[in-house]
């Protein structure tokens, strides 16, 4: 597998390139050499391969069908064909975009023929190439946050054409989570641009109308142009459908053999005019090798926050790849909002916040707070104008829900860790209206089920989702009492930390299941137990979304210490958790269980930890195609990953980070503004046997918890680890913080203040 041919020469740099490593750092290190975009594009990962900026709207890449004519839903899997590149994807899920389809093609045209065999796929951070053999041309992509660009080189003299196709999108079908195309216009401006808009609606999302506006140009002339509506080319410069038909239009050459053509495509969700602008202003000319270089560029200064030392190639290639994974979404869609005007930054592409927020969102509060401060005014923007904050948001329409409001937690999880420059006020109304406001469609936001949860403090049957539902709202409840009490709200502080109690209601401490006692248990209005739910992995309908009653009988953050209580003490806790794991009920393919393997700290065994995070580190992630374990979900699993390799993982909402066992000799972590987060893992060894802390220290003074509070680190210092093979007493006797904890107050005085 091929991934970094082609580099451009460093003297080769235009000024585009030059202009923009000056300004961001031409000394940032050179971590996009160490990204492999193809981790993950297999085994359901569903990552976006093809070329794009942090956070960029535009990810320009390959979508591509089957043998036998499937086209995959996320657009990009290792066999198939080769349809277009389109300019919209989202990465670590499916069933939306693919919009504003390009593709070369040599010979005759046929639109509804279109598609090639590829082969030397090529792909880094900010690129991406392949040859697509039925065309005999080679293609690569690079692209700046609103606009692609591509170079197509034909290996043969003849007839070429570059086609863009607007009925194009991913997932399209009659389902409820298909897409379906709604028109479009296509214009020939000239013998070197073509503009239009595609109309689309639905996606995973369910959601409404939206519109892709385009501009493209060619940096050479035409030979002739045409378009299509349904199955005849035509000479016209126009064409228009209000139908679910073909669409297109294309620029058609007459080339000679090694000759390449260069198009730049703006996009735009505003106009055709905003389409246009966004091509002039980001690629203002037609040097490929500096508008790529400044991708790398972008990349280098976004992935040099986190230095690891002391790792192999694979190691290195694993790791900064799921940080590459980190930043494709949200994207960055601010000046491209068509619902509301705003001052406001504008993020979209949540998909979704219920799989982000445990790990994605604490990352980047840490190596990117001035993105994600950005993502948490959008979110709060979005409920100024739209009524809610989205747990998500795809196609600039609010949906679905699968959970709990949690972009609730989002918020806390700022305000606890100080991020400023946030309307905090606001967003606590936002809350409160998550909490007591039911919404008219609680797939699309807000919570559903709230007549029974705010009455009897728990989803009452048959209410879909209920169990799950039940204990992400006490959780956003904690994080709503966290904010009211910094925001001196002492009322709603109150009740809403009572109601972050709420988990408990549907706790049988009779259920027993492969001899373990206690677990949730769907319940009735009038009080009474229903049948206990025991499917493995339930969906919309059921009463656990996308885990079982093992994974959520487990889910109470805010109060593991009373978790741990319930479900009989210390003790009888490991042993819950050790037949969790040992029997496979652990799904780390979904997100509901992320915080588990931390769990074993509130029992007083982070040498259980340690033991868990490792085998899942080697047995569920890698650098193969195949290498996240499921959905990667917007970066949620590859954050995960970060995380936990690093040596500590978040409890998302909380100033709380849990030590688990390093998987580096020492990682620098840069906070910003000249201050440094390390962590120095003393007697490492790569073979892991010396897996367990002996004893630790924070800024040189001893740390007998395994735990510590963002405050003690947000100006930098060093965590030093000494390892060993045998597990030890440190972090044994004093369990990370809960809600039950004597004199526990949700905004009190934190360590490091």
């Amino acid at each position: 597998m091929k991934r970094f041919a082609n580099r451009p020469r460093r003297g080769a740099r235009a000024a585009l390139a030059c202009v923009f490593v000056i300004a961001t750092g031409v000394h940032a290190a050179d971590h996009a050499k160490d990204v492999d975009p193809f981790i993950g594009v297999d085994a359901d990962g569903e990552v976006f391969l093809g070329a794009t900026v942090p956070f960029g709207m535009v990810k320009l890449g390959p979508d591509v069908r089957s043998f036998d004519g499937r086209p995959v839903k996320s657009g990009y899997h290792s066999t198939g064909e080769v349809v277009g590149f389109s300019h919209l994807h989202l990465s670590g899920g499916a069933g939306k975009y693919g919009n504003i389809l390009l593709a070369p093609v040599t010979g005759a045209l046929q639109p509804a023929d279109i598609h090639s065999p590829r082969s030397d796929e090529e792909a880094g951070a900010g690129y991406y190439s392949t040859y697509l053999s039925r065309y005999r041309t080679r293609v690569e992509l690079t692209a700046t946050r609103r606009t692609g660009l591509h170079r197509y080189t034909f290996t043969d003299a003849g007839d070429a054409h570059v086609t863009v196709d607007l009925q194009h999108a991913l997932n399209v079908g009659k389902g409820e989570e298909d897409q379906r195309f709604l028109g479009g216009d296509v214009e020939v401006v000239s013998d070197h641009e073509i503009e239009g808009v595609g109309r689309y609606i639905g996606g995973w999302n369910e959601g409404g109308e939206y519109r892709v506006y385009f501009y493209l140009s060619a940096d050479t002339p035409a030979a002739g142009t045409r378009t299509w509506r349904g199955r005849g080319l035509d000479a016209a410069r126009r064409a228009h459908t209000d139908a679910d038909e073909d669409l297109g239009a294309s620029l058609d050459y007459r080339v000679t053999a090694g000759q390449t053509i260069q198009a730049k495509v703006g996009i735009s969700f505003i106009s055709v005019a905003q389409a246009r602008r966004n091509a002039d202003e980001e690629i203002p000319g037609w040097d490929f090798a500096a508008v790529r270089q400044a991708a790398v560029a972008q990349w280098n200064r976004a992935l040099a926050r986190i230095e690891i030392h002391g790792a192999d190639e694979v190691e290195r290639r694993t790791f900064y790849t799921a940080l590459y994974h980190t930043m494709m979404m949200p994207s960055d869609h601010s000046g491209e909002n068509p619902k509301w005007s705003s001052g406001e930054p504008y993020y979209d592409d949540f998909q979704a916040i219920w799989d982000t927020f445990r790990s994605d969102g604490p990352l980047l509060t840490l190596i990117a707070p001035d993105r994600q401060r950005d993502i948490v005014r959008s979110l709060i923007d979005t409920y100024r104008h739209a009524g809610y904050m989205p747990d998500a948001r795809v196609g600039n329409d609010n949906g679905r829900t699968q959970g709990g409001s949690n972009a609730d937690v989002l918020v806390a999880d700022a305000y606890v860790k100080r991020l400023t420059g946030i309307d905090y006020a606001t967003g606590l109304q936002a809350m409160l209206k998550d909490a007591q406001v039911p919404p008219a469609d609680p797939r699309k936001q807000g919570r559903g089920g709230l007549d029974t949860y705010n009455t009897l403090g728990y989803i009452a049957q048959p209410t879909e989702r209920a169990g799950s539902r039940t204990v992400e709202y006490a959780y956003d409840d904690f994080a709503i009492a966290e904010l009211a009490c910094g925001l001196g709200h002492a009322r709603e502080a109150k009740r809403y930390v009572r109601q972050a109690g709420n988990w408990a209601n549907l706790w049988d401490a009779s259920l027993e299941q492969e001899g373990i006692r206690g677990f949730l248990r769907p319940r009735n209005a009038d009080g009474s137990w229903a049948a206990p739910y025991l499917m493995k992995r339930g969906t919309w309908p059921d009463f656990f979304y996308e885990a079982d009653l093992w994974t959520y009988s487990l889910y109470a953050p805010q109060d593991v210490r009373r978790l741990v209580a319930l479900a009989g003490g210390r003790q009888a806790f490991v042993q819950r958790l050790d037949r969790l794991f040992d029997r496979g009920h652990f799904d780390m393919g979904n997100e509901p269980g992320f915080l588990i393997p931390d769990l074993y700290l509130w029992a007083g065994r982070p040498d259980r930890t340690a033991d868990r995070i490792i085998d899942l580190l080697r047995r569920d992630f890698g650098d193969s195609r195949a290498g996240i374990p499921g959905n990667d979900d917007s970066g949620a699993m590859s954050s995960w990953y970060a995380f936990q390799s690093m040596g500590f993982y978040p409890n998302a909402g909380q100033d709380v980070y849990l030590i688990g066992t390093p998987s580096f000799p020492e990682v620098d972590i840069d906070l910003g503004h000249g201050r440094t987060f390390r962590i120095v893992a003393e007697n490492f060894r790569r073979d892991r046997l010396n897996r367990y802390v002996q004893s630790a220290t924070l800024d040189g003074r001893p740390l007998d918890t395994a735990w510590f509070r963002h405050g003690q680190i947000a100006n930098g210092g060093t965590l030093r680890l000494v390892m060993g093979s045998k597990p030890s007493g440190w972090g044994t006797k004093t369990p990370p913080p809960s809600l039950s904890d004597p004199g526990f107050v949700p905004c009190g005085k934190r360590g490091g203040d």
